[in-house]
């Protein structure tokens, strides 16, 4: 089998590396000719968009997933007339709009933070006046580890960030006052069948995800049924093949639905040693119509992104139960270019040596 790969970021080099045991071969797709994921697989170098390119790719591929969801929902959406895409297009169309997906979901029932789309500065005034302060002034489209977003505590402020923001295309959501954020990720294979990781706790610094925790330090089998029956309501709208991230924010016991990614995800990186099958696995055999894979963890895990750093690789790999994620990628200043997971048998122990593992990818302590 031969699999297409929209996206030659790290996400699909880190497919490609849990497929190859399965005897898959990949190909990827990316604007770049650096993409990291071409040291690991073939690299067709051209446009989404290119009609040219999307044929090189396309050529003897079994089935195409994608890496991120920024691709053109028009290049899956021409490849799907040819061969399988998954996860569906529709799905990615959703998740590339941020007014779009909170719609989605809150009409499937899912609660939400207050939402209301924004055009105008009147329709801006309307929000404030409905969500109140402070509140989240997004861009819909685009935009991803705090880019393309403002956090406004007036009026006067707001109005500034809707000019910087670009002016239209815009969603304005209300600050919640959350105890932590988490994300589930779910898997759903072809015939229908599926499975559900543990919830993680997350912890960002200026936007980017810097550390998650796996599973979450208390968490209650009440919060984890609760985010695997929202992710549920979405797998079957779709009927979706593949992984699906959701991003919530927790309330004590209550969840309330962010954002959503139709693919792997950064807070999964976790699974390669700390659970029973990768979520890059079981993606895999999501699409190829194979068992699910156990999503059991083993033990207690920690994932520390290495944000525009290269650690000291001898000093990683000197501690017990570390491993080391290099994704190939210059280094550049704000720039994921690798991780390390830590992995541990007791919550005890992990917390023990949290500062260590933070110590070694460069990183203060997330808030």
């Amino acid at each position: 089998m031969r699999v297409g790969i929209l996206g030659g970021g790290q996400l699909g080099r880190m497919l490609a590396l849990s497929g190859y045991p399965l005897g898959l071969s990949f190909r990827f797709l990316d604007p770049s000719p650096e993409a990291c994921a071409g040291q690991v697989g073939e690299l067709v170098v051209g446009d989404y968009l290119d009609g040219e390119a999307l044929a090189r790719f396309a050529e003897g591929l079994d089935l195409v997933t994608y890496e991120f969801e920024n691709v053109p929902v028009e290049a899956a959406q021409r490849l799907a007339e040819k061969l399988p895409v998954y996860p569906p297009p529709k799905a990615l169309e959703i998740a590339q709009d941020r007014l779009a997906e909170k719609s989605f979901m809150q009409g499937l029932g899912v609660p939400t933070p207050p939402f209301r789309r924004v055009d105008t500065l009147e329709e801006l005034r309307e929000g404030l006046a409905a969500v109140g302060l402070p509140a989240l002034l997004k861009t819909r489209r685009g935009g991803y580890d705090g880019k393309g977003q403002a956090l406004v505590h007036s009026p006067e402020e707001a109005e500034r960030a809707f000019h910087a923001l670009g002016g239209q295309g815009l969603i304005l959501e209300g600050f919640v006052p959350f105890h932590r954020e988490v994300s589930l990720l779910a898997v759903r294979g072809l015939g229908g069948e599926v499975a559900f990781y543990p919830l993680v706790a997350n912890r960002h610094q200026g936007g980017i995800l810097r550390l998650s925790l796996a599973p979450a330090p208390g968490l209650t089998s009440k919060l984890q049924e609760k985010a695997e029956g929202y992710a549920q309501k979405a797998l079957e709208a779709w009927g979706y093949a593949g992984v699906l991230a959701l991003e919530l924010f927790q309330m004590g016991e209550e969840l309330l639905f962010n954002e959503m990614a139709p693919r792997v995800h950064n807070s999964g990186h976790w699974t390669i040693e700390g659970a029973e099958t990768s979520q890059f696995e079981n993606h895999l055999r999501a699409l190829l119509g194979l068992p699910l894979g156990s999503t059991a963890p083993r033990g207690y895990s920690a994932m520390a992104n290495l944000i525009g750093v290269e650690p000291d690789f001898a000093q990683v790999l000197a501690l017990p139960g570390a491993h080391l994620h290099w994704y190939g990628k210059e280094v550049r200043p704000g720039r994921k270019v690798g991780h390390i997971t830590l992995r541990r048998d007791t919550w005890e122990d992990l917390a023990r040596d949290l500062p260590h593992l933070l110590t070694l990818a460069q990183t203060p302590e997330p808030v």
